[in-house]
């Protein structure tokens, strides 16, 4: 069974207040071509398929689309779960009836183990268990178990599929969570605090493939039996230098695992651009790329003058500033003014104690630091 794997779409998404909306619709455009291109059977989207838990109508309508063009047009089931950032009960709404039409979309967690079983070309069945993103609190009140980290939850939903599972058959595990080892970027969402929310990928060794979804770079762990597709648009200036891709997953009978990665090609990338204001001017006159969405670090000591206006008449997508080169210099002179005021006081303090036979006291500091700074306002 020929299987692509995707995830973490965060359609909806802003990021310095840029609406990210066409970005998204021209990289799930070329999901839809690799489905129809590959003879792709079954596409997983293994959560975060919106960026908040009440998505803008924009966002919805797009999904609406992306949903019909697997499903209607090209005939693919279509397996979604909910994560982290989802709202399950919205994203779940009209579930039953959908899964007809082949689209099985998994919000709220289960009470017992959700068992799809799909049927590739050649007659082969696989059988696909999603659990969507929960945490402890979650699988607490709806299994009635004690469990305190993501860890023991999991396990404790991982042992279930497990009872149920048929050893003569393949099996996929699609889920949303946060794996020990795993490498982040600053656009996920933490899913807990204190390090209760890592697991071990050691617990999903029975599985002959597992599709993770939440961190945002593309890895895997035990050869490529586990594996993030990660999110298919940079959604952080920390993942400038992620190539983002799908995984292509071709399973075989006996349960062995070929897998690619994709590439997706973005509509404008995302990079970060460091020098003085001169020479970025002079370099975007002829950059094929000044469209991208910019991060750019000035280097200049000096202030400027509306110095953002001026870098958007050659690299109109700077959404963030940094000044590197002007903080060191105001952070030299602060150390200067302070270094100097420290040595007129010392030396004050010294002849002070000298003349009268006992040191300052506190009241006496203070009146002199003040004078010292009145004298030095007045010279500037």
């Amino acid at each position: 069974m020929r299987i692509l794997h995707t995830s973490d779409w965060h359609l909806g998404r802003q990021f310095y207040n840029q609406s990210l909306l066409d970005d998204q619709r021209h990289v799930l455009d070329q999901i839809c071509t690799i489905v129809a291109e590959r003879e792709v059977e079954v596409v997983i989207v293994a959560g975060d398929l919106y960026d908040r838990s009440v998505p803008p109508a924009a966002a919805v309508e797009l999904l609406d689309q992306t949903v019909s063009t697997i499903c209607q047009e090209l005939g693919v089931p279509l397996i979604m779960i909910a994560g982290n950032h989802d709202g399950p009960e919205r994203l779940a709404f009209g579930a039953r009836q959908l899964a007809a039409a082949g689209f099985h979309v998994v919000g709220k967690l289960w009470q017992q183990p959700r068992r799809i079983t799909l049927q590739d070309k050649a007659g082969q069945t696989v059988a696909f268990y999603p659990i969507p993103y929960v945490d402890p609190a979650t699988v607490r009140f709806a299994h009635e178990v004690d469990v305190s980290s993501h860890q023991e939850a999991l396990s404790h939903l991982v042992n279930m599929i497990v009872a149920d599972m048929d050893e003569a058959q393949p099996t996929v595990l699609i889920a949303h969570c946060f794996l020990l080892g795993g490498e982040g970027s600053e656009s996920e969402r933490p899913l807990s605090l204190g390090g209760i929310e890592y697991v071990d990928p050691a617990l999903f060794s029975p599985f002959a493939y597992t599709a993770l979804g939440h961190l945002h770079g593309a890895q895997s762990r035990q050869e490529g039996k586990i594996v993030y597709s990660g999110s298919p648009l940079k959604y952080s200036f920390s993942e400038e230098r992620q190539r983002k891709t799908v995984t292509l997953v071709d399973l075989e009978p006996d349960g062995k695992l070929i897998t690619e990665r994709i590439a997706l090609n973005a509509r404008l990338d995302m990079r970060t651009l460091e020098g003085e204001l001169a020479e970025l001017l002079a370099l975007g006159q002829n950059d094929p790329q000044r469209d991208d969405y910019l991060q750019v670090r000035l280097t200049d000591s000096k202030a400027i003058l509306d110095v953002m206006a001026k870098l958007r008449t050659v690299y109109p997508n700077i959404l963030h500033l940094e000044r590197p080169g002007l903080l060191q210099r105001q952070q030299q002179l602060s150390q200067q003014r302070e270094q100097l005021q420290r040595g007129e006081l010392t030396m004050f303090e010294d002849f002070f104690e000298q003349t009268t036979g006992v040191a300052m006291n506190a009241e006496q500091s203070a009146i002199i630091r003040q004078e010292l700074e009145q004298l030095q306002r007045e010279d500037h």
